[in-house]
């Protein structure tokens, strides 16, 4: 339990988001060598690892994005204030007055990111969402040039500070646990798992903007299928509905059903029948907790993953996370184990599912 808290304390606390994975792609290829055969990094800035197994038999595509949502600088005024524009899904009520970084050529500048305060603000202005558009960051510059002198540049990427603390329990809180969490998960695999079967560990970049690097490495390696590691919105806290969000922190893995629009889940994940059922009887054989989910609100690198060549058979398992995309995710320990434990059971059923025979 202490070897994963201490490996998602260091994959959290590094500056990656998306377009900026760097960083983090080094922690984690220094986690890999020498557990696997061969480690490269593509170039859409993927890290692939292989565990070359035995020709002839299936390939298996194991995935979790490296990235993190953040920011890009936009413009700065000329009293060195900075406006700047997402790279990932955020809600601005979340975004106001916290610290941030900005990842400059010089290193990290510290800011927070301000808007007018309460205080001058109308009644009508005081009961509505300060907007992105009304928001700035302040690095404690006098002016442009200062800002610029310090490294500034448009195109710099930002992100916010929070750090990795401990609750009651074995609950953690993060900024970046989607998707260190799943990147932890695929790194231990990877170092335990052995198996005769090419086995494909891909730490992918920009999910957060398009699903980008999933998109690229999965046409390269074509897989005869395919698990995908994520998060899920849990809803076991006040203000969520019954049948909003029906998946709790500490309830273990989360097998994927479908996900997509709120509409009609388009443009989501309909996961694979027969890798559905063999995790879930894999999970029932073994006595380990699971949870089953449908999402209307988004998708994960496992839909370009299906959908790529000819087609591959895909899985998704994800862990419970309350407050996502906010600087303070929140998981249980004991589902992060569990899924590490239900993916190697399950693996070599599912590869042999698949086997070309």
């Amino acid at each position: 339990m202490s070897d994963i808290k201490s490996m998602l304390k260091k994959l959290t606390e590094v500056y990656a988001p998306s377009g900026c994975e760097e960083p983090v792609r080094e922690i984690i290829t220094s986690m890999l060598e020498g557990y696997v055969d061969e480690l490269h990094i593509d170039r859409m800035g993927n890290l692939i690892a292989l565990k070359k197994g035995l020709s002839g038999k299936p390939k298996i595509l194991l995935d979790a994005h490296m990235d993190e949502i953040g920011m890009i600088v936009k413009y700065i005024d000329d009293k060195g204030f900075i406006r700047f524009s997402y790279t990932g899904g955020f809600f601005d009520q979340t975004v106001l007055n916290q610290r941030v970084v900005i990842l400059t050529k010089n290193g990290p500048i510290p800011g927070v990111i301000g808007a007018k305060p309460p205080h001058l603000m109308t009644q009508e202005e005081k009961e509505k969402i300060v907007k992105r558009s009304d928001m700035f960051i302040d690095i404690g510059a006098e002016n442009r040039l200062e800002a610029e002198r310090l490294g500034v540049r448009i195109g710099d990427h930002i992100t916010w500070t929070a750090g990795f603390i401990e609750l009651a329990g074995d609950k953690l809180v993060s900024k970046a646990f989607d998707n260190r969490v799943g990147c932890a998960i695929l790194i231990k695999i990877l170092q335990e798992l052995k198996t005769d079967t090419p086995v494909y560990g891909v730490f992918t970049v920009m999910e957060e903007i398009g699903l980008r690097g999933a998109k690229t490495a999965a046409f390269k390696i074509e897989p005869d299928t395919a698990l995908v590691f994520d998060i899920a919105a849990a809803g076991d806290h006040p203000n969520i509905k019954e049948g909003e969000a029906p998946i709790r922190v500490g309830g273990g893995p989360v097998i994927g059903v479908a996900d997509g629009s709120r509409a009609n889940l388009g443009g989501g994940l309909i996961t694979h029948p027969l890798i559905r059922r063999i995790l879930i009887e894999t999970a029932e054989e073994n006595n380990i907790p699971y949870q089953l989910y449908v999402f209307e609100g988004g998708t994960t690198d496992g839909t370009v993953i299906a959908l790529s060549r000819a087609g591959v058979p895909t899985g998704l398992i994800s862990v419970p996370v309350r407050y996502a995309h906010t600087t303070s995710e929140l998981l249980s320990l004991s589902d992060v184990e569990n899924s590490i434990k239900l993916t190697e059971l399950a693996i070599h059923k599912i590869v042999e599912a698949f086997s070309k025979g």
